[in-house]
This record gives C-alpha cells, sequence and structure tokens, in this order.
C-alpha cells in the first residue's frame, strides 16, 4: 500500500478541485439552494467532461481510492448531482453480463443520469434528473430500474445541495444485475459507505480550513481572534479529528480495490467515524465563526447540512459500529 496519494492522483483532484471552482461557485451554489431543481447540469456536464463517470470501469485502470478521492473534492464543494450512484451504476452495469450492459457508455460520459437508491430506502438525491435508479440492497441484490418505472415525490430536504425526492418503484420493474449471494452485491454496497465517507471527509476539510482562515482575518480588540488561545485549542481540535481519519478512508477504498478479507468492516468503519467527524467539524465551524456562521449569505450551513444527511445517509453510524463489531467477532 501507497501512503501517499501518486502524482496523477493528486493531479486528478487538482482538475476536479479546478472545475468546481469555475462551475460551482458559491453565487451558483446560493441559485441553486434557492431554487427547485434537484440537479445542475452546468456543473455536471463539467464533471463529466473530465471522465470521471468512468473511474469504476474495470478497464479504466483506476478504482475505488481514485473514486474516493473525487468524492472527497465533491464534498469539499459541496457539489451537486449523484456522483456517487452514477459511479456505482458503472461499476455494477460494466460487471453484469445481461442486456443492461448497453447502458454503459450513456453512463460513463454522463450523458443518461443515475442515482443511487440504498436498500431499505425510500429516498434519492436528483430523482427528478435521473434517468436510472440503481438499487443496491444487501439483502434482496443489486437491480437498475428506468425512470418511466419510477414514481417520484419531491420532499422539503435539510441537504440542499443534494435534493432528494420520495421514489416508489414500480412492482416487477427493472433489470436484476446481481442477486443478494453474489459477491458483487456486497462489493457495491461497501463501496457506497467509502465513497459517502469520502464526501464527509472532503466537507470536514472545507469547514475547518474556512474556520482557520476566518479565524485569520477576523479581528477584535486590535488583533486576529485566531491569537486567543480557546480559539487556537478548538481549531486545533478539529484538524487532530479530520486529519487521522483520512487514513481511514484510504485504508478502505485500498481494502476494497485489492479484496482484503477486512474491506467490508474497513468500509463500515469508514463510514461511521468519517460521517460523525464530519458533523463534529462542522458544528465546530458554526461556533468558530460566531455570529455569521449562522447566516444563510455565509454558506456554512450547506456543509452543516450535508454533514446531517451523509450521517443519515445509507445507515447511521451506530449502526454501521455495530456491523464492524460483529464482523469482527465481538
Amino acid at each position: 500500500m501507497h501512503f501517499h496519494l501518486t502524482e496523477e492522483q493528486k493531479a486528478i483532484q487538482d482538475a476536479v478541485r479546478g472545475t468546481l471552482a469555475d462551475a460551482w461557485p458559491m453565487e451558483r451554489l446560493h441559485a441553486f439552494a434557492d431554487g427547485a431543481d434537484d440537479f445542475d447540469r452546468e456543473s455536471w456536464t463539467a464533471l463529466m467532461a473530465l471522465g470521471l463517470g468512468g473511474l469504476l470501469a474495470p478497464d479504466s485502470g483506476m478504482g475505488l481510492l481514485d473514486a474516493a478521492l473525487v468524492c472527497e473534492v465533491a464534498g469539499e464543494a459541496a457539489a451537486a448531482g449523484p456522483l456517487i450512484g452514477q459511479l456505482l451504476a458503472v461499476a455494477a452495469v460494466a460487471q453484469s453480463d445481461n442486456a443492461a450492459k448497453s447502458y454503459l457508455d450513456a453512463l460513463t460520459s454522463g450523458e443518461r443520469v443515475a442515482t443511487l437508491v440504498h436498500g431499505g430506502s425510500d429516498y434519492a438525491p436528483s430523482a427528478r434528473a435521473a434517468d436510472l435508479f440503481l438499487i443496491v440492497d444487501r439483502n434482496a441484490g443489486v437491480c437498475v430500474v428506468e425512470a418511466a418505472d419510477v414514481t417520484i415525490e419531491p420532499v422539503k430536504a435539510a441537504d440542499r445541495t443534494r435534493q432528494v425526492s420520495k421514489v416508489v418503484i414500480a412492482d416487477g420493474a427493472g433489470q436484476a444485475l446481481f442477486s443478494a449471494t453474489d459477491p458483487m452485491t456486497a462489493r457495491l454496497a461497501d463501496a457506497a459507505l467509502v465513497l459517502v465517507a469520502a464526501d464527509a471527509l472532503g466537507g470536514a476539510q472545507k469547514v475547518t480550513d474556512m474556520s482557520v482562515a476566518y479565524a485569520k482575518e477576523r479581528e477584535q480588540f486590535g488583533q486576529p481572534i485566531g491569537r486567543f488561545q480557546a480559539l487556537k485549542h478548538q481549531l486545533a481540535h478539529m484538524a487532530l479529528d479530520v486529519e487521522p481519519a483520512r487514513a481511514l478512508v484510504w485504508y478502505a477504498a485500498y481494502a476494497w480495490d485489492a479484496q482484503l478479507p477486512d474491506a467490508t468492516r474497513a468500509a463500515a468503519m469508514a463510514k461511521a467515524h468519517l460521517c460523525d467527524v464530519y458533523v463534529r467539524a462542522t458544528r465546530a465551524a458554526v461556533a468558530a465563526h460566531g455570529g455569521i456562521g449562522y447566516t444563510w449569505e455565509y454558506g456554512l450551513n450547506y456543509w452543516f447540512r450535508r454533514a446531517m444527511a451523509d450521517r443519515a445517509w445509507l445507515g447511521s453510524p451506530a449502526e454501521h459500529r455495530a456491523r464492524a463489531a460483529t464482523l469482527a467477532g465481538w
């Protein structure tokens, strides 16, 4: 295992970061959050133009670690769009041996949009814009459903960066890709956990960086507030909470790619821990910013709300800690 990113991996993150800086600035995020849409075509097209849709295709030469690095930057930018669902849909249909493989080219290019429906849940991000719904259920298997077979009911969600809708799949709809006993079902479910953990890592790092930058600029009593001991300690605790968690995400992605025996447990631990870290970091960031941190215009609320959504999506930290303990034989 490499303990540092390769130059190619750094370049991938830089390219995604630069693209989102141009296509998804704060003004656009504000406009999206205030609007009624659940999908931003311009930023999605810009990301897909980088070739991100094919990251998890078997012939890409890349793997879940590379996909996690992309999702980390997406979380950092609070990007809209069902990126996790798209990546997993490509991985799923590429490995299937039925007619669903015909979706592959359109999914890889981003022409067709896929969103993820977690087994046991009725909600999906960007459902109104989705052409395909990838259902991943450890107990029932994996299938892909056309939008025509899905009833969508928009809901008012807390996370304004990834609007979700309630979805109802028509009885008997969709093409089965993998059964519940097929190893690919568990691998796709684990990959989803790792990618959400990566999104949480990016968001936690973003709000930590925002807090440090604000502490250097905001002055009270004639000096930057970052010189005050209490705030120094708070920022240090944020950094010490976030940075060690990075290795947990990277290892979980590496274990998935290498198909290590503890890959499933590592995915559960990463999802549980990173989502808790993200919530703690956003709460601390709001406190570090004082009154301005609560304002809609400043935008810190986007990451706070996204942290709460990541924590709930695909199962709570308590659920995945219990799974990790069971997998360890505790």
